[in-house]
Formats: C-alpha cells, structure tokens, sequence
C-alpha cells in the first residue's frame, strides 16, 4: 500500500485553459449553479487572448468578397450581446470592462470595386455600416491628403486585459493554477477521465462529471497526453506588428484591398506614458509569415506610408510578433465559421473546445451548453472543492507591454 496520502475531490465541470473562452465558459457556468472550477499553468488570457486586437464585430469584415457568408451571418448579433454584457444586463457580467472604442471603421485608399460599393450600399447590410463623410469622418482622416472612402461599422473594440481581469475577478474562487509537472490525466473503466495531483508528497485526485479543454493550443499536448487524436487541431499563423508612437490620434479600422482579407487591421492601445502602441494585423500578419523582424517591419512601414503619408511615425517604436491561431482542424486549413465544441473518442466526459475568434466567446458557450444538455450533465448539491494546496494564476501582461515596457 502506498505510502502517499490520497484525497478525492469532486465537481460538476473542471475547465481547463484561462484565456477567454474558459474564463467566459466558467462565468456562464457558474451563474447557472454548476459546481464548476477552471486550471490555467500560466497566466490568465496568455497567448491568443492577450494578442488579440480586441474586436467585437459583426462579421463586416468576412464581406469582402461582396456576399454575406456563413462567418459574417454566424457573429452579426456579437456587438449587441457583448455590449449587453457590459452594461451588466447579459449572461455574463462584464460591467467595469473597459471599451478602447464604440466604433471600428473599413477605409479604402481609393474608389473600391464597383461590386463592393453596391454590396455596402444595399439593403442586406443597412443599418450595419454606414458611410461617413465630411467632419463625422475619424480625425485621422481630416488630412487634405487623404482619398477615399470610409465606412463606420457597429462594431466596438475591448481592452481585452480588463475583460480577463474582470472576468477573473468575478469567480476567483474558483480559478487555480495548474503545474502539469505534477499532474497527469487517467480514465478508469467507465472511460471517464480523472486528473491526479502530486503536492506536498499527497495525491488528490479530481473526479468530474464533465472536462472541458479550452486551452487554445495548449489542447494539442492535453489530447495526446490522454492518448487522444480527435478533434483535430489547426494553426494558421500570423506575424502580427506593434508601432509605439506619439502620434495624437487613435483609430480602429481595416483597409479594404483587393482580397477578402483586409489589406491591413489598425487598433490602438493607450500607454501609460501617453503614447500609444498601433496593432497591425490583416493581410500584411498573414502575408509576413515566416519573414525576418527587419522585413516585415520594413514592409509595414511602406505599407503605412502608402495608406497615410501624412502620418508621421519617424521616432516610432517598431516590434514584430509572430503568434499562432490554435483552431479546429479545416479542409485546405480554411478559417472556421463558427465556434467549436466537440467530444473525444476515447474518454467519455472530455468536450475539446475553440472559440476560434474573441467574438465567438458567447457562442462557444452556448454550443458547449447543449452537449451538456445532451450529455445529462446536472448541477449537484456538492460544495467547491478545497484546492488550497494549488497557486493562483495572475493576469498575463499584453504583447506591447512585454516589449515596450509600459
């Protein structure tokens, strides 16, 4: 007989991953009475969360080819249900999250296709963009140089570290660190899968009715550690750049080029010292894949100056940022329409789970809320498991602040 101390601790649901799909999963759960916890083995929001822009958009920008698609139709009511929340009137309190802006915008450097300018004008999208000219054009734009057209969407832009923090904050009870040096997935013979944790020479050993990975692409090493190979994972990477500047105007928009994916994605994010860091993604992110740091931010320099010769950025800070969009495994490596929520071959209370973009949070929830409804999974009457004997996770710092210091 082993020498080591065990203890059995149990609950309804344990999410695994703190980025924003299981903080967001944890909060819904939560507020329905689930006896649910969540383990992170970094910091909460690290990696996708964190690198993210922080868009809420309807779809909008899936548009580019003229037509509405499966991607733009499955997130056009995403800016209401967020703002919902964050007026603390929606399923999952966000009140206190910060906004960086109401509005994102899609400018051309020129007159774009004739195609697109119908599509824009028409009746399909009325009332989800809308052209703005003259002094309701973005003070970015008031520049005698500039031609073109701009067009205001009803979308908004988070400051993503105050939605994980106030996410976070809400159920910090139940949020605890994971360190899987010390810890190893199990099933028994009902091909339930169990976790055990190695502390202070005791065993505690979590039984839940229901796991469910949102780890990003940390669920890759989780599926092959229980010996998994379904669903599949897909990366399709980006090389994302970051400009710290002091030039006075902040802006949130995509440029519209001639491909389906914007020529280039601008938002701003405020420092302490008064500057502001522009976020650059779009086509040039995807484009600058496998390029040096000194090329690609060559390259956006150019763009930039192109697209806005009278900004000035000559005194700017310049970073890259390589990251990895961890999604459900696509035809061709496609982008995913919708959220994804899946169950695994072998273990019989194991949901693999991708929001595959900040928007779709909401959905993710609601697609893994029905496989627990299918599932049978019910909230018991059993208290929170005592994890004193694990860490607390802290909130992961942004990129920009990583680099730049502030």
């Amino acid at each position: 007989m082993s020498s080591i101390e065990q203890k059995k601790i149990v609950c309804d649901i344990a999410i695994i991953g703190g980025g924003i799909a299981g903080l967001w999963l944890l909060n819904r759960l939560a507020n329905q009475g689930f006896n649910v916890i969540l383990f992170e083995k970094n910091s909460l929001g690290g990696d996708q969360t964190v690198a993210s822009q922080g868009m809420i958009h309807g779809g909008m920008k899936y548009t580019l080819n003229g037509a509405l698609t499966g991607a733009s139709e499955a997130i056009s009511e995403m800016p209401s249900y967020w703002q919902k929340c964050i007026d603390g009137e929606g399923e999952v309190d966000l009140k206190g999250a910060k906004k960086l802006s109401n509005h994102f915008y899609m400018w051309s450097s020129k007159s774009i296709l004739s195609k697109m300018t119908t599509f824009l004008a028409s009746k399909a999208i009325r009332g989800r963009i809308n052209k703005v000219r003259g002094d309701a054009l973005p003070n970015i734009f008031q520049d005698r140089q500039f031609r073109g057209n701009v067009y205001k969407l009803l979308d908004m832009v988070l400051d993503v570290p105050s939605v994980v923090e106030k996410l976070a904050k809400n159920y910090s009870n139940r949020i605890f660190m994971v360190d899987w040096g010390k810890t190893s997935w199990h099933k028994d013979t009902n091909k339930k899968a169990f976790l055990n944790f190695n502390e202070n020479e005791k065993k505690y050993v979590l039984h839940a009715e229901q796991f469910i990975l949102t780890a990003g692409e940390g669920n890759e090493s989780i599926l092959n550690a229980m010996g998994e190979s379904t669903p599949r994972m897909q990366r399709r990477p980006l090389h994302m750049l970051m400009v710290k500047h002091g030039y006075p105007h902040s802006f949130y928009g995509h440029c519209l080029g001639a491909e389906t994916t914007p020529r280039l994605t601008i938002s701003s994010h405020p420092c302490q010292d008064h500057k502001q860091v522009w976020y650059l993604g779009g086509s040039i992110a995807e484009k600058g894949v496998g390029l040096s740091t000194e090329a690609i931010i060559t390259k956006a320099k150019k763009e930039l100056f192109a697209l806005m010769p009278w900004v000035d950025l000559k005194d700017a800070e310049w970073a890259a940022l390589p990251i990895e969009r961890a999604e459900p495994k696509q035809r061709n490596f496609n982008r995913p329409d919708k959220a994804f929520a899946g169950i695994t071959k072998n273990h019989s209370n194991v949901i693999v789970a991708w929001p595959t973009k900040l928007t779709l949070c909401p959905n993710l929830a609601d697609e893994i809320v029905f496989l627990l409804d299918k599932g049978n999974i019910r909230k018991s009457k059993t208290q929170l498991p005592e994890l004193s004997f694990l860490d607390k996770p802290k909130i992961s710092i942004t990129p920009w602040k990583r680099v730049f210091g502030d």
